[in-house]
């Protein structure tokens, strides 16, 4: 590749401004995004002007959000992250073994998680005994939204849903939070079924 983008807010906790782009041929950046502003980039400065990066990003004069993740890198180390990534992927099987014992519950894509999304429907007694079909789904589709708004309306969780291609709206958890335990994921379903169990 040419170029490379690398978000690490999500699995990392770096705030979301914090992005790396990455690539490979030197200068092309530069290129790119000078415009030799005079006023901000005098050449005659008692440093190394090559350190002036406002030209080298479309940012121009903003801080270096980079430098957030170099912090937090330092401060945790390769280790740290480590065992926070392998944290969110131990809850992430967690639930989904949970959701597989559940039988009030479906998951969107039956294999192991790969990273840390699990994506699942959440079945109330009144849809369990309908067959497959486009009443089924049409039904199915609003139980996501209406759980949430429960779950907001009592401030006891939120978690996000969405339709994709010919599914339609499911749950989609995502760890992320190094506060979160399994606990907090068996709350969590129970918390839906609490809420569903009238739909």
């Amino acid at each position: 590749a040419s170029s490379v983008t690398w978000n690490p807010h999500k699995l990392m906790g770096v705030p979301l401004q914090c992005s790396a782009f990455l690539v490979r041929e030197k200068g092309v950046l530069q290129a790119c995004n000078q415009l030799c502003a005079g006023y901000l980039f005098q050449p005659d400065k008692q440093y190394d002007t090559a350190y002036d990066t406002g030209d080298k990003t479309i940012q121009c004069g903003r801080h270096v959000d980079v430098f957030k993740l170099w912090l937090m890198w330092r401060a945790k180390g390769t280790r740290g992250f480590e065992i926070l990534i392998n944290r969110f992927l131990e809850l992430a099987e967690y639930l989904y073994k949970e959701l597989k014992t559940r039988k009030n519950f479906e998951l969107v894509f039956d294999a192991e998680p790969e990273l840390t999304n699990v994506c699942f429907w959440y079945i109330p007694p009144s849809l369990r005994q309908i067959p497959k079909g486009p009443e089924r789904e049409k039904r199915l589709h609003q139980i996501a939204p209406k759980i949430k708004a429960r779950m907001i309306e009592e401030g006891t969780a939120m978690v996000g849903y969405q339709p994709h291609g010919d599914n339609v709206n499911f749950f989609r958890m995502v760890f992320s939070n190094p506060a979160t335990k399994k606990s907090d994921v068996d709350f969590l379903l129970e918390e839906i079924e609490r809420l569903g169990k009238d739909l």
